[in-house]
């Protein structure tokens, strides 16, 4: 029996008669082992590359497409650098589209180690009603992955409550934005427990521009710190390259942390930061002979090094055409 026109069929989908339905378990595929970042090579043809990548990853289960919110990156991953390479070239043909691939950058957080307080008085006249909002913030570190909490400590009425939102939303901006390096702020409280405002001159834009302020005057008094992802990591190769090959992850900054058989091969179990695996798929194939084979997830995120944070917030500081 032959079916045509199935427009809305996909890979992993069972096709049956409907007085005998089966439903088969789908395929599990490897996962994605290469990324890269996608740009357009033609200004304006952002959407053709992502509608075109997306396309052609409908027909591939293994290859991955995806916007990384943190650095608003398009992020193509597949099983190495020919299959991606094989995936633009299916793109350029049948979408008439080019693209330029390059490292991904890394989605490192910013966030905090001690306590401490913040203050701010915005006051501004220009000619008519003026603004004035004045804000005390204290901040401290939450437990990692904790996310965020905005506290209200305000007594005696030296803030009104409908003020307390715009102050929030000043501190919630300032998160997005990042204060070291530009990238967003995560677990921490603030605590908002005193300031003063004006009957006439007092809006929610001069709380938020307080709040705002506050927190920044805050952050960089809290030994503020940059956190980096941290992902698991199984390399599978013959015994003969154990040496080679744990050798060249602890030189990545990494962590073995287990070591044990697969079959007749070593399977060697570890902790490595992103910033130090982009090209790990071509450094293992060299290190092996194409006989290593290795799996990765995400694992969670970790404070970097004093040395390499400086290197990484001197580089954000540099103008978008010195990077």
């Amino acid at each position: 029996m032959a079916v045509s026109k199935l427009k809305n069929t996909h890979v992993n989908n069972t096709l049956s008669d409907f007085s005998d339905k089966v439903n088969l378990p789908p395929i599990i595929f490897s996962k994605p082992l290469v990324s890269y970042a996608v740009y357009a090579k033609a200004k304006g043809d952002e959407e053709k590359i992502g509608a075109g990548l997306h396309k052609i990853a409908e027909e591939d289960p293994t290859l991955k497409i995806e916007r990384n919110q943190d650095t608003k990156e398009l992020i193509i991953s597949g099983m190495g650098d020919l299959h991606i390479e094989i995936a633009m070239a299916r793109v350029k043909h049948k979408f008439n589209v080019e693209a330029n691939l390059s490292v991904p950058k890394v989605a490192y957080k910013e966030t905090i180690k001690k306590s401490a307080e913040g203050h701010e008085k915005y006051k501004k006249q220009s000619g008519g009603k003026g603004q004035y909002g004045e804000v005390y913030l204290k901040i401290e570190p939450r437990e990692r992955a904790k996310g965020f909490e905005f506290v209200d400590e305000i007594v005696g009425g030296s803030i009104p409550r409908n003020y307390l939102p715009a102050i929030e939303k000043g501190i919630r901006e300032s998160m997005v934005e990042g204060i070291l390096a530009g990238y967003p702020i995560v677990d921490f409280c603030a605590r908002c427990y005193d300031g003063s405002y004006h009957e006439v001159d007092s809006s929610e834009m001069a709380f938020k521009i307080a709040g705002s302020k506050a927190f920044k005057d805050a952050f960089l008094k809290a030994r503020p710190v940059l956190l980096e992802p941290i992902m698991n990591i199984e390399v599978i190769i013959p015994s003969d390259y154990m040496g080679d090959i744990t050798g060249d992850l602890n030189a990545k900054r990494g962590r073995i942390v287990g070591m044990e058989p697969a079959g007749m091969l070593q399977k060697v179990k570890a902790q490595v930061p992103q910033s130090e695996i982009f090209r790990y798929s071509t450094e293992l194939r060299s290190m092996t002979g194409g006989r290593g084979t290795f799996t990765i997830d995400f694992s969670h995120y970790e404070e970097v090094p004093a040395h390499i944070s400086q290197k990484v917030i001197d580089e954000s500081k540099k103008p978008d055409g010195e990077k």
